[in-house]
């Protein structure tokens, strides 16, 4: 990896969602680190405005831009201030999302509608919003944090495995779209992080839950790799890299699946 490969992002302005922990809050110390300004998007306000003095005591730049993006009109007040005060944008990382675990019938539709709306609306709108901006000047790069689950719908996780499902087609079908355009957009398939991201989930007594997050990765793991992703774009990649497995295992066992994998949420519901 070159020197210049990283000085071409020294100062680049990369707006990150789910930025108050976890993943997201991974990626923004990853990404100061190197040197681009990083605007942090989520809820809650107290946690980043630490993580942002933390990146400007260590010399960086951030900017906290709180926001609840179930709401539509806030993700457009995100576009507005952004151009108000930066006039364009050079990466955009959506990565806020959550899960749940349990029977689809028991998910409550509040939740349900706000999961519709954080995975993928969100998702979509800020997108639509900003992909002007790059196209325009011929730059910018998109990525998506999606994840295995998209590509192995499983019991318990029907409607996030969908919304993952989602970002799968629309980052490839926009990748397409893109070509020669001068804007790359990628998706980030993570397995398993160990993130709060298990904690918040229903799951009560899933064994297999606690066996999956097990197999997790660290979040700065993943924070590495939308960094190689932005030096060296590409239409997808995995992490863990053997995740990549995945398409292939749903593809000749998943009748496995079908008939062991209710078990566990059989188990939980009882």
């Amino acid at each position: 990896m070159s020197n210049q490969s990283k000085q071409n992002w020294q100062g680049k302005i990369a707006l990150i969602t789910g930025a108050s922990g976890g993943i997201g809050a991974a990626i923004v110390r990853k990404l100061a680190s190197e040197g681009m300004h990083v605007i942090l998007v989520a809820r809650r306000i107290e946690i980043m405005d630490e993580l942002a003095q933390e990146i400007r005591s260590a010399g960086g730049l951030a900017t906290v831009l709180p926001a609840d993006l179930s709401n539509e009109q806030e993700r457009q007040k995100i576009y507005q201030q952004v151009m108000a005060q930066f006039g364009h944008l050079d990466i955009l990382i959506n990565n806020a999302g959550f899960g749940w675990y349990g029977y689809t019938q028991d998910m409550p539709w509040t939740l349900t509608a706000d999961m519709l709306r954080v995975n993928i609306s969100a998702v979509v709108q800020l997108t639509q919003m900003f992909l002007p901006v790059m196209k325009k000047r011929k730059s910018g790069h998109i990525i998506n944090i999606g994840s295995v689950a998209g590509s192995i719908p499983s019991q318990g996780v029907a409607l996030y495995s969908a919304t993952k499902a989602f970002i799968n087609a629309f980052t490839t079908s926009l990748y397409r779209e893109l070509v020669d355009s001068g804007v790359s957009v990628s998706v980030l398939r993570a397995g398993p992080v160990t993130t709060e991201f298990f904690r918040t989930l229903n799951k009560r007594k899933s064994s297999l839950l606690d066996y999956v997050e097990q197999l997790g990765v660290s979040p700065q793991r993943v924070a590495t790799a939308v960094w190689q992703l932005i030096l060296h774009p590409r239409r997808k990649i995995y992490v863990p890299g053997w995740m990549g497995i995945i398409p292939f295992v749903e593809f000749a066992f998943g009748w496995i699946m079908d008939l062991i994998g209710p078990l566990d949420l059989k188990k939980q519901a009882a």
